[in-house]
């Protein structure tokens, strides 16, 4: 297969909304240059991006899959992305190795919600980016209104360089930047280039003005130009929108009809001779905050942006040469395990086929079979040489479901599944939570946590099911209360005895000594699970001899990890040893951890104990309209609203919520705004739960024992 050098590659990546037809645009990009005698659609199960089985059967696009076409001496490496935001972690590796951005809008419906919420990506990412109205030939397509909603949510940096016209009954689209007509035939392909009509060209000059003009405002140069000649000629013109889109200030926008195989070969072209190589755009920073150069000639640097396990072939890393190039057997060095791994053999992907190659060039995107120590998101670079391209920032989990094998001989298999599918996903979350004994999966939304139930069931053979994972609340104290507590036990020979009396209260930081004790000793425990145990040695005279004071922390403890209430952990308290007694032969470790334990857990119960539940910082982006249906549903969840920030159209609501009212809250927020919203959350603080619901959580607790 021909390798190309790094002013030959153009990366894509197509996003858009679900169904604005992305996987289509691609396949005919594929047919158009001839790379594939057949063009396949989603309906039929057939095309080169969406592969899997999952992807068949849902009959949308789940991962991001890279494909390539040629197109006048130029590669295009094209990624297709779901578009969807549970799969939002395929956008964000997707914008890591793009170069430019073709964001796909259906014309019969506009903007929709998908693009909307992706743009969030786009912007952050900062990628020269054009749009591509798709579907001009449907009957219910309208230009007019789907182009002023693209300006409408993206601003006056959209602008358009062509829109569709009927000709004789033919569709056709009228270029502005070449001032043609192109006509298509019935069957579409290869257009007829016309003369644009006498009738359009008053509308075809008035929008090529303002595309000159946009084009000359990014440039002081072809203002310059513009201002002597009052025109600037084609060249002049690309030179204008390609400075524009690398500053994120011109957005073309181009006519297509996928489906029907019209547009594509402009669009490529556009690609060619206007879009940016890597090279040209950005330098790509790494961790140092020094630069990685797109320079054929400087040091290999790979960045790993995904890995697969596919049934036949194991373990597939996908990555993006950042610089220099690599050859099939090369010796790289993963900068964060500094082990070395051997590229045995390199590949170009399109969709499940690959193409063995001997080299790639910085710029490229690639494979790689069965790297023994590196996962997506590292970095691979050649001995001496260190480099590490900063890594990708993926979205916590908005969704968490307890996961449980239903056969108990699978559960090993499934955490080592589960360990695969997050090395594949970095959006998948799992871990053991020993606090609330369950395997904890942590997904973007209910489509995501589908896909992994699919690839659990079907791909790995496991039965499984998913259950409303615990809350992991606290328990503390709201008064003092003094206790005291005997253990005695005798069975012949030496017993066990041990007396302790004790004070307990709450604590908080920066709040006085207690007083009324002699303070003999001080400890100060960080809890593990968060807040402490201040403990005051107390003991006068003697009464209990050091060496059991140990132990009767440890016998605290105990309870402390495991509350009266409701088994949750304690939190915040500190206690005064003052008083016990203790026996010259039966007291011993054992007697004191146990009357430690019993006169703590007495004190505590005497102490007026408060569940806490932990909060969240939440923040929801929602459109303006929307926004009082969203609020009501926040309040009936025991939110406390903190404040609102407008964004454009857009409103983000800051508030406070309790975990326990999250659960499901994507499927609900989605349910609510048409999937027009998104939200993130985050853990802010621990705080007393309402008396009813305490009173609803213990019992619960008590009959779960039970």
């Amino acid at each position: 297969m021909k390798v190309f050098d790094d002013k030959h590659i153009k990366n894509i990546a197509l996003v858009g909304a679900h169904k604005a037809g992305k996987t289509t645009l691609a396949e005919t990009m594929v047919f158009e240059a001839g790379l594939t005698n057949r063009r396949g659609s989603v309906e039929g199960h057939n095309t080169v991006s969406d592969y899997h089985e999952i992807e068949h059967q849902k009959e949308m696009s789940i991962f991001a899959t890279p494909l390539h076409t040629e197109w006048r001496n130029y590669k295009i490496n094209i990624i297709d992305t779901p578009g969807l935001d549970d799969f939002i972690g395929e956008i964000a590796i997707t914008m890591k190795v793009a170069d430019t951005v073709v964001a796909v809008v259906d014309a019969h419906y506009g903007v929709e919600v998908g693009t909307e919420i992706l743009w969030n990506y786009v912007d952050e990412y900062r990628k020269p980016t054009l749009f591509v109205l798709n579907k001009i030939d449907h009957e219910a397509a309208d230009f007019d209104l789907a182009y002023s909603s693209i300006k409408a949510s993206f601003g006056n940096n959209a602008i358009a360089v062509q829109y569709p016209y009927t000709h004789e009954g033919k569709t056709a689209i009228i270029d502005l930047l070449k001032m043609t007509m192109y006509v298509f035939p019935d069957d579409g392909g290869k257009p007829d280039k016309m003369a644009i009509p006498d009738s359009e060209k008053e509308k075809a000059d008035q929008l090529h003005n303002e595309l000159v003009e946009k084009a000359a405002e990014n440039d002081e140069e072809l203002m310059e130009l513009y201002f002597d000649k009052g025109e600037l000629n084609e060249d002049e013109m690309r030179q204008g929108i390609k400075i524009g889109m690398m500053h994120h200030e011109i957005f073309p926008v181009f006519c297509a009809s996928a489906e029907n195989n019209i547009g594509a070969g402009r669009i490529m072209g556009f690609v060619d001779n206007v879009c940016p190589t890597t090279h040209e755009w950005l330098e790509e920073h790494h961790e140092d905050d020094d630069s990685i150069l797109a320079d054929p000639n400087g040091n290999t640097a790979l960045f790993v942006f995904r890995t697969m396990f596919e049934p036949n072939l194991g373990q597939v890393s996908f990555f993006k040469v950042m610089s220099g190039e690599v050859k099939a057997g090369d010796h790289l060095i993963n900068s964060d395990t500094e082990q070395e791994e051997v590229l045995s053999h390199l590949f170009i992907m399109d969709g499940h086929e690959r193409h063995e190659v001997e080299k790639l060039s910085s710029g490229d995107i690639g494979a790689t079979l069965k790297l023994k120590d590196t996962s997506s998101n590292q970095t691979l670079h050649e001995k001496g040489k260190r480099l590490k391209v900063k890594p990708i920032k993926f979205p916590a989990p908005r969704m968490h479901k307890a996961v449980y094998a239903n056969n108990k001989r699978d559960d090993e298999k499934l955490g080592e599944v589960l360990k695969k599918i997050q090395k594949q996903d970095p959006t998948a979350k799992f871990e053991h939570s020993t606090e609330l004994r369950q395997l904890i999966l942590g997904c973007q939304g209910e489509l995501h946590l589908t896909a992994i139930e699919w690839a659990l069931k079907n791909d790995y053979g496991l039965d499984i099911r998913f259950e409303r994972p615990r809350i992991a609340y606290r328990e503390t104290i709201q008064r003092p209360a003094s206790t005291s507590y005997r253990h005695k036990k005798q069975s012949g020979g030496s017993g066990q005895f041990g007396e302790v009396h004790m004070k307990i209260e709450p604590y908080y930081e920066g709040m006085d000594e207690p007083s009324g004790f002699s303070l003999r000793g001080k400890e100060v425990i960080d809890l593990a699970w968060g807040g402490k145990l201040v403990f005051y040695n107390c003991i006068v005279g003697g009464v209990i001899d050091q060496r059991y004071l140990p132990s009767i922390i440890k016998g605290i403890m105990q309870v402390m990890e495991e509350g009266p209430l409701t088994g949750s952990y304690i939190r915040d308290v500190r206690v005064m040893v003052y008083d016990g007694k203790m026996h010259p032969v039966d007291s011993n470790d054992i007697s004191f951890q146990i009357a430690g334990g019993h006169a703590f857990k007495e004190a505590f119960l005497n102490a007026q104990p408060k569940l806490m539940e932990p909060i969240q910082d939440l923040v929801v982006k929602v459109p303006e309209e929307l926004m009082g249906d969203v609020m009501t549903d926040l309040q009936s969840r025991r939110s406390i609203i903190l404040g609102m920030e407008s964004q454009g159209s857009w409103q983000n609501i800051r508030a406070r919520t309790p975990l326990a009212e999250l659960y499901r809250y994507s499927t609900s927020l989605r349910s609510i705004t048409q999937g027009k919203a998104s939200f993130k959350s985050d853990f802010a603080e621990f705080s007393p739960v309402p008396n009813n619901v305490q009173e609803d959580l213990i019992k619960s607790a008590g009959d779960n024992k039970n």
